[in-house]
């Protein structure tokens, strides 16, 4: 039997909101298996839908950069939201978000690019601040969009900087209509991304597997049900599922009574011609990185104590 820990339970709560010891039970049943413990819940109908992934943070910098019809979006990686403040740092994260903009979609070609005026890359001015600063730093992901014509709206929540912040998000609407316009929508459509974390702009753009996984789970919650009547049920959760976690589909934050597809097409007599989104980006700072909790050193005295 796996050894269920106090912070395994306590994690799993925070995930799915269900009572403590039904997390015990499920992680028990699971043999620890995390999110095997969660689909098991949600099985037994004692867990909302696992919204939280990725809640464990790290510090550092989300950058978004943005030049004609192109954009990036930069995550960059530091030990301490104290670095995060330090101006040579900020400095590092514009400049490599700015040359992100023509270097490829990759950190490996982004490391490998020169500062402006330099030979250094910017892999090795990186060196340097670590050096100087004396704090492990990473750059950890980058990602471009571009529109032939249109606009690349941006967000930055949590900015402490301009262009910086914890959350960074692009939105690409191609369009041959009135800039102004089309700015203005992307920029509430970008908050939208940033309050909503939307999985796939529609459902064509679900993984596959986080597919079969909410289907098997409507069979097993269903269980006994005719297949004829199963099918309707796993098309109409599926249906409500994407209605939940795809971009197009979701309510649209500013106005709940329309979806972000209605905002568009009702959009397009403002902006004086079709508008079609066709991507975004949404960076949060720390997303799916684990980070060693801090010694409960009371517990640990306390231990000692009894020892």
């Amino acid at each position: 039997m796996a050894n269920i820990t106090a912070a395994m339970v306590k994690e799993l709560r925070e995930k799915t909101g269900a009572g403590m010891m039904d997390c015990k039970s499920a992680l028990n049943e699971t043999a620890g298996d995390l999110e095997a413990a969660v689909d098991w819940l949600r099985k037994k109908g004692l867990a909302k839908a696992a919204k939280k992934a990725g809640r464990v943070a790290a510090e550092g910098l989300v950058a978004v950069e943005s030049a004609g019809h192109h954009a990036a979006v930069l995550e960059v990686n530091s030990e301490t939201d104290f670095v995060a403040r330090n101006d040579g740092f900020q400095a590092f994260v514009r400049e490599a978000a700015k040359l992100a903009l023509n270097a490829g979609d990759s950190i490996e070609t982004l490391e490998a690019a020169k500062l402006p005026g330099a030979e250094t890359t910017v892999k090795d001015k990186l060196q340097e601040l670590i050096a100087t600063i004396g704090e492990n730093m990473t750059l950890r992901r980058v990602a471009k969009l571009s529109v032939e014509k249109g606009v690349i709206a941006s967000y930055v929540h949590g900015q402490v900087s301009e262009g910086l912040g914890k959350i960074g998000v692009l939105v690409a609407l191609e369009s041959a209509g009135d800039v102004t316009v089309l700015s203005q929508l992307g920029r509430q459509i970008a908050m939208h991304v940033a309050a909503t974390n939307p999985a796939a702009l529609d459902a064509t753009g679900v993984d596959a597997a986080t597919v079969e996984r909410e289907s098997n789970i409507l069979r097993e919650k269903n269980a006994g049900k005719p297949d004829h009547v199963m099918a309707k049920i796993v098309e109409s959760g599926l249906k409500s599922y994407y209605k939940e976690v795809t971009l197009l589909e979701q309510p649209f934050v500013h106005d709940s009574s329309k979806t972000v597809s209605q905002v568009l097409k009702e959009a397009e007599g403002k902006a004086g011609g079709p508008v079609k989104l066709t991507g975004f980006v949404r960076y949060a700072l720390g997303e799916g990185i684990e980070k060693e909790e801090a010694p409960d050193f009371a517990a640990e005295v306390a231990a000692a104590a009894k020892g």
